[in-house]
């Protein structure tokens, strides 16, 4: 084990990669000589060459294109949208041909690609740099959609993406790059240094994609999370005292069905939380999921705690910004359902 922030825990896995397959190849914007914009990448490109991890040009369409091209000659892209927000440009390229590539081709193509980004908000980045888009992805037949929490899970669920035949969407949030964040955002920061899921096992360990896990068990309520929410959730358990049972589903698509009944069939209530805006977001999918899977289960009707249905604004970030009050009240009123 190693201490590991997310962001060296990221670059370790793609040097776990680079190193034990010829056809792992890096790039993106700012990517190589410079490491990117969070530094995850730095030293790959000295160290395995600048044709396996290399800058490209500001061009997100052309990004995720090329990748496409060399992966469907065998190789295996890890490439890099600077931002989430960015990737827009980027998206027939993702839903018309990396998503549907192995259909369209019978099989007989398959597109093994991974597209990081940095997700999410609590860093002032304004409407532009804290969008949190995942709900795009999983709506997309064909793509696999992964959002860690923390260092050890971002090692193996990035290895895990690399290893996979198919394309993979990768979001990091930001806010938890150098530690875990319970939304007060007046306190100071805790670092990955001094948190167990900072202990980042060494090698190829992967973490499998597909697979929830649960942060607290409780009896009272279910609360599905993910990203930077489980820690909001966490903090939000503590302070009004419910026995809340917190459940990190890791992995977007595959869902882990059986993890969230289990837990709603236990509790009999269940909480929602994510940061990504409330109309359409994640959040209704997994709603619809627990009502149609543990109906007679429920003892109370299913929260939804998000961020609201405006762009995300700069001034007024911590109202936007689903923090420990907001999901403590959802928990409160699901408790008295």
């Amino acid at each position: 084990m190693a201490h590991m922030t997310m962001i060296e825990a990221l670059r370790d896995a793609h040097d776990v990669a680079m190193a034990n397959d010829d056809r792992v190849v890096v790039y993106g914007e700012d990517v190589g000589y410079f490491g990117g914009v969070f530094r995850v990448t730095a030293g790959l490109q000295k160290k395995y060459g600048k044709s396996r991890c290399f800058d490209a040009p500001i061009n997100e369409a052309g990004i995720v294109g090329t990748a496409i091209g060399m992966a469907a000659y065998g190789l295996r892209p890890v490439i890099e949208i600077q931002f989430a927000d960015y990737v827009y440009p980027g998206m027939d390229q993702i839903v018309s041909e990396a998503a549907r590539l192995r259909h369209r081709s019978a099989g007989d193509f398959t597109c093994p690609i991974v597209i990081r980004m940095p997700t999410g908000g609590g860093i002032f980045g304004g409407q532009t740099h804290s969008q949190s888009p995942e709900a795009f992805f999983t709506h997309s037949s064909g793509l696999k959609t992964v959002v860690p929490s923390n260092p050890r899970d971002a090692k193996g669920l990035l290895l895990a993406a690399i290893a996979d035949p198919d394309p993979v969407i990768f979001l990091e949030p930001k806010r938890l790059y150098n530690g875990p964040f319970d939304g007060h955002h007046d306190r100071p920061v805790t670092s990955w240094k001094k948190h167990p899921l900072g202990d980042v096992p060494e090698g190829n360990e992967i973490v499998p994609l597909g697979k929830a896990r649960v942060t607290r068990e409780g009896k009272d309520v279910t609360v599905l999370a993910y990203g930077t929410m489980v820690y909001v959730a966490e903090a939000a358990a503590e302070e009004t005292g419910i026995d809340a049972e917190i459940i990190d589903l890791r992995t977007l698509l595959p869902i882990d069905l059986d993890a969230i009944t289990t837990s709603v069939e236990k509790t009999g209530r269940c909480v929602i939380v994510h940061e990504a805006t409330k109309t359409s977001g994640f959040g209704a999918e997994l709603s619809a999921l627990v009502q149609e899977n543990c109906f007679y289960s429920l003892e109370a009707p299913i929260i939804r705690v998000a961020g609201w249905d405006t762009p995300y604004p700069h001034a007024q970030e911590w109202d936007y910004f689903p923090g420990p009050v907001r999901v403590g009240a959802a928990l409160k009123t699901v408790m008295e359902g």
